[in-house]
């Protein structure tokens, strides 16, 4: 399936993005690596509720820390602040390929698309919370 020469035009990234070489195989793991932390930086640098919730994961991290947290609970911050960040990665990558996809055109099913990838990003900060309102309460509390 070959996009149109209308949508290739229309689909070109605001900045210049070196993905001359993103249709190749990853010849080598270190390539491999390279290609993923691309996907990251770009996430970092142009997608603000990434750096948002990498500097909430940041405090989270810290509170447990001050907090002396079991080294369990930390595993599980830490699973939970992964797991957002996961969620927005995978939010922008969709969005990107919708994007791609109708170009400057609206379509519903895009919307759709958009707004379910953006909807499991707030159900994992919101699970985030909760949990980190179980988990930081309880020290939180014996120092009151």
């Amino acid at each position: 399936m070959s996009i149109s020469p209308k949508l290739q035009k229309q689909s070109k990234p605001a900045r210049p993005v070196d993905r001359l070489s993103a249709w190749k195989v990853a010849p080598d793991l270190f390539s491999s690596f390279r290609y993923a932390w691309a996907g990251i930086s770009y996430a970092f640098k142009t997608q603000r509720n990434f750096r948002i919730h990498t500097g909430i994961g940041i405090i989270a991290f810290t509170l447990g820390w001050l907090l002396k947290i079991s080294s369990t609970e930390a595993a599980i911050i830490c699973l939970t602040i992964g797991a957002v960040l996961v969620m927005e990665l995978l939010n922008t990558a969709l969005e990107s390929l919708v994007d791609l996809t109708v170009g400057q055109t609206y379509h519903e099913l895009a919307k759709i698309c958009k707004d379910c990838a953006a909807g499991a990003v707030l159900v994992a900060a919101v699970a985030a919370i909760i949990i980190a309102l179980f988990i930081y309460t309880p020290p939180v509390l014996a120092l009151l």
